[in-house]
């Protein structure tokens, strides 16, 4: 999952952006997908190594090192009222990577983030009153049943953690939007991320002390971290300046498409014609609600 706070700011009228400016953002808006899901296929493969808490750990100093650079946040003028949604988001945020990794080491990339999308699409669905709504829950519904249905491979606590990342992720949305509102630019992103770095800073040490990394593996979690929070984050600032929100959000949803094709490609997870088919329907659902909202 991505470090990406400024989706969650309010919307601000923007300028109208030359047809070459709406094609870089679009190949940077591709890119940062692209980047997001291989960073978490790198990442994996040094779970035999540090696990998949080694490797978060290391995510979250990479992430804490970028958002502390660009925000810059004045942490000593936070008031109480401005702290406690801050703290909040750094456990939300470092828990939601957590299980996200955890669910990839046990069911694999594709279904793990399938599953994480769940968050943004009810966050989506909750707040909708129209009957293309119903029917869009109704198709990431019936996904989600073809995706979990009864087999005797199923990893049903793997696919719990997928699930609770995608709670996580509701929550770092509707966290973000009071973050947002309280203070300014990345200033509450950056603080939550500096916080969740020092959270999973002891364990970063007991996972070295007990589990020396080799350098192979050091190299992978450092490589997640930066193609998974440092290029995308960049990257959707940069985006988000010159492609229209909803086109935003509706290449978000192909993001599952891109988890499952990059878990072939680099971790050799293949999946059937039923999950690809659960996938297609997650993702179904998540494009029909970016299409008609407003």
């Amino acid at each position: 999952m991505r470090t990406a706070p400024a989706r969650a700011l309010p919307a601000r009228p923007r300028p109208h952006v030359p047809a070459p400016g709406r094609l870089a953002g679009v190949v940077t808006m591709a890119g940062s997908g692209l980047s997001n899901q291989v960073g978490a296929a790198v990442g994996a493969l040094a779970f035999p190594a540090l696990g998949p808490v080694g490797v978060v750990a290391v995510r979250q100093y990479v992430a804490a090192a970028v958002l502390l650079a660009v925000g810059r946040p004045r942490v000593r003028e936070f008031t109480w009222r401005q702290w406690w949604p801050v703290l909040l988001l750094a456990v939300v945020f470092g828990t939601m990577n957590l299980s996200l990794y955890t669910a990839v080491d046990r069911v694999g990339l594709g279904l793990a983030v399938t599953l994480e999308f769940l968050g943004p699409l009810v966050i989506a669905l909750v707040a909708a009153r129209r009957r293309l709504d119903a029917c869009c829950a109704l198709i990431a519904g019936a996904g989600v049943v073809v995706l979990m249905r009864p087999q005797p491979s199923a990893d049903y606590v793997g696919m719990g953690f997928a699930l609770l990342a995608a709670a996580c992720w509701a929550s770092y949305i509707l966290l973000n939007r009071i973050v947002g509102q309280r203070l300014p630019g990345a200033q509450g992103a950056a603080a939550a991320a500096g916080v969740s770095a020092l959270l999973f800073l002891p364990v970063g040490v007991l996972v070295a002390v007990r589990h020396p990394p080799t350098a192979q593996a050091l190299g992978c979690a450092v490589a997640a971290g930066v193609l998974a929070s440092a290029v995308p984050y960049l990257a959707d600032l940069f985006t988000l300046r010159r492609v229209p929100a909803q086109t935003f959000g509706l290449f978000m949803s192909v993001n599952p498409v891109l988890a499952a094709v990059v878990g072939w490609a680099i971790l050799g997870q293949e999946l059937g014609l039923a999950e690809w088919a659960g996938i297609g329907a997650v993702v179904t659902a998540n494009a029909l609600s970016m299409v008609v909202r407003r």
